[in-house]
């Protein structure tokens, strides 16, 4: 499908307008209106094309859509309200996108390779909102204190650490015996568990 050039208009007032970040000057509702309605119209475009695909590729495709629809609605929001919090809210349809759709690919595995993958594809997803999180207290002029940085740090530091344990776990399952026990004290030890 081509774009039109209004269309095109839309989707490059959308991403300078997030590009710029917090200088930029935010969207006027009727452009913001009109970067959704086209998103919206993108996204029935993109789901009528998975109708094509059977299984878990038009399963991965829907969400695919899916993911964009709602990327394209945050970027929308973010570029014409242009708060912290709306450009986090943007990362973290990214992440929910990107998730969606790494958990829809795991659906092609079986056993503790899908358990690891959708471990990982989780892991993923909590670093990239925590890292969000961080972007925003220390954007937002409210918070920006050094103490509620560090804390926001500290906790997605945590989140992190807590993500990638629960993958080095997930992996261990797929050993037996002596080999299982010793991958499951490795992994404690490497994430302070023990």
């Amino acid at each position: 499908m081509k774009m039109s050039r209004l269309s095109m208009a839309l989707v490059a007032a959308v991403g300078f307008g997030l590009a710029a970040g917090a200088g930029a000057q935010p969207l006027n509702k009727d452009t913001r209106d009109m970067a959704i309605k086209h998103a919206e119209t993108q996204y029935k475009v993109d789901k009528a094309a998975c109708a094509a695909l059977s299984g878990n590729a038009k399963d991965v495709c829907v969400e695919e859509a899916k993911g964009k629809l709602n990327v394209a609605k945050a970027d929308a929001a973010a570029a014409y309200q242009n708060t912290p919090k709306t450009r986090e809210a943007t990362r973290v349809a990214r992440a929910n996108a990107a998730f969606e759709v790494a958990k829809e690919k795991c659906d092609d595995l079986a056993g503790n390779a899908k358990d690891v993958c959708v471990k990982e594809a989780k892991a993923a997803h909590v670093k990239a909102t925590a890292d969000a999180k961080v972007d925003r207290v220390a954007a937002d002029t409210r918070n920006a204190s050094a103490d509620k940085t560090a804390d926001a740090r500290r906790e997605a530091d945590a989140d992190k650490r807590e993500a990638d344990y629960k993958v080095a776990i997930e992996k261990c399952d797929s050993l037996a015996g002596t080999a299982k026990d010793a991958c499951v004290h490795s992994a404690k030890l490497r994430y302070g568990k023990s």
